[in-house]
């Protein structure tokens, strides 16, 4: 069905919206334009929506608000915002009565008429995604970036082309109900994340899977060879398969001795790892990922320009400003123990002074002490994770007393002012907190533009 067909379909249709957030608004004026009933669901109070709530009334929009926003939904369908738990028994009651419970991403890949491209994985995912629209714009495409990443994209739906590209970042909030693979699904890796929403690590991979499940003979399939997860989904693909990999020959995207990115079999090297202007060796990967989702599609002299002069995306490992001798990085995006690992911990020649800790997403911390121990000099700890990363350092098979200072800050505003008054001229200092921010901030920009701020007050 096009979108054209679909929109005068739903006209007269009632569709409730739950989760009053940004994936869901532009989709709810769509909605209106066309002619459907539309009902806004939120937990949060009318008093707590501000002037959301009458903006959604003036456009005839009804709101459904407070702790029973999902019961006793009398319409056709119900919209499921991305972090909303897909087995919510208000949810499961709705589908047992017949109610179609989507999302805006399912029904945008039913209704897409161009190529996707999408990412999902524990890392790199966002990086890779901007990397893969990236190239495709310097390979002349009309590029439409969405999914986890910036903007809805079924509120454009009506103006993208056949010959356009969507690119998508996936989370496993919204791959768990899809049933429909994109045309080229990338894996970065897999390791333990959102434990506090799935019911456990296998609900996790298996919502991540359905990448890969729907795809027919003529997708592609990218995985990453040196994750043991990601690798193990080989078996699924349908289509073709490329691995990719930073520690030997793949049939994808490999990195040869010498530095230089090869692919499979290919004799002819692509570009060496020292062209790629973005630092770390999990950066190397996230290029292997989209460099085998491209390869045949665009031109290698494309590959090899945006390597050399894609700075990266904001929050990850950016450089902020140097201040009496001492280099700030802002990688709020370390919303995980593996992302602030392989990202921050893996960067830099020196110990540096870590600002950690946040949210807890109920992930074990038993990785993330031993790198702190070997790759950190002063920590400065905050949040609900403190004592959990305090505990994990101090079991940690390397921790002697003092080495790292382990600090503790009630806010940003002091975890930054600890930090400064023990850096010294030549240290780094970087924000990257293993953990989500949602005891403190809305959402991990907030919290790395939070820290731009007070670092550019210093």
């Amino acid at each position: 069905m096009d979108s054209k067909t679909f929109f005068e379909k739903i006209r007269g249709q009632r569709a409730a919206f739950c989760g009053i957030g940004r994936s869901n608004l532009p989709l709810m004026k769509i909605f209106v334009e066309n002619g459907a009933s539309v009902t806004a669901c939120d937990k949060r109070t009318r008093e707590q929506l501000g002037e959301t709530a009458a903006e959604l009334e003036q456009m005839g929009i009804t709101l459904k608000l407070g702790d029973s926003y999902l019961e006793d939904l009398d319409v056709d369908m119900i919209f499921r915002t991305p972090g909303m738990k897909f087995h919510l028994p208000a949810l499961d009651k709705a589908r047992q009565r017949g109610i179609a419970v989507t999302s805006e991403m399912e029904l945008f890949f039913d209704l897409c008429p161009c190529r996707i491209y999408a990412v999902t994985g524990s890392d790199g995912k966002t990086t890779t995604t901007t990397i893969l629209a990236e190239m495709l714009r310097a390979a002349g495409k009309t590029v439409h970036l969405g999914g986890n990443i910036g903007k809805p994209l079924l509120p454009e739906i009506a103006s993208i082309k056949p010959d356009d590209a969507a690119v998508v970042e996936l989370s496993s909030f919204q791959l768990i109900s899809m049933r429909r693979s994109p045309d080229v699904a990338v894996v970065t890796n897999l390791a333990p994340n959102h434990l506090d929403v799935h019911k456990d690590m296998d609900e996790y991979v298996n919502a991540k899977k359905n990448i890969i499940l729907h795809q027919n003979a003529f997708g592609r399939a990218v995985l990453n060879l040196d994750n043991a997860i990601s690798a193990s989904f080989a078996a699924d693909v349908r289509g073709s398969l490329r691995m990719f990999s930073r520690q030997g020959k793949a049939s994808g995207a490999w990195v040869r001795g010498d530095g230089c990115i090869m692919m499979g079999e290919n004799p002819e090297p692509l570009l060496n790892t020292a062209e790629i202007r973005i630092p770390g060796q999990h950066n190397v990967e996230n290029y292997l990922a989209a460099i085998s989702a491209l390869y045949g599609e665009i031109p290698v002299e494309v590959m090899r320009k945006v390597a050399r002069e894609f700075p990266g995306v904001p929050h990850r490992a950016e450089f902020v400003r140097e201040l009496d001798g001492v280099k700030y990085y802002n990688d709020s995006f370390g919303t995980s123990p593996s992302r602030t690992i392989r990202g921050t911990l893996s960067l830099y020649p020196q110990k540096i002074v870590l600002i950690a800790g946040g949210y807890d997403k109920k992930i074990p911390f038993d990785t993330l002490g031993p790198a702190i121990v070997e790759k950190v000099k002063t920590v400065v700890l905050m949040g609900a994770t403190a004592q959990k990363i305090e505990d994990s350092i101090k079991s940690s098979p390397g921790y002697k007393t003092g080495c790292p200072e382990i600090l503790h800050a009630a806010s940003m505003e002091q975890a930054v002012a600890l930090a400064r008054s023990h850096a010294l001229a030549g240290d780094i200092v970087s924000l990257s907190p293993a953990c989500a921010s949602f005891d403190l901030y809305p959402d991990f920009e907030a919290r790395g533009n939070h820290f731009k701020e007070i670092v550019h007050s210093l």
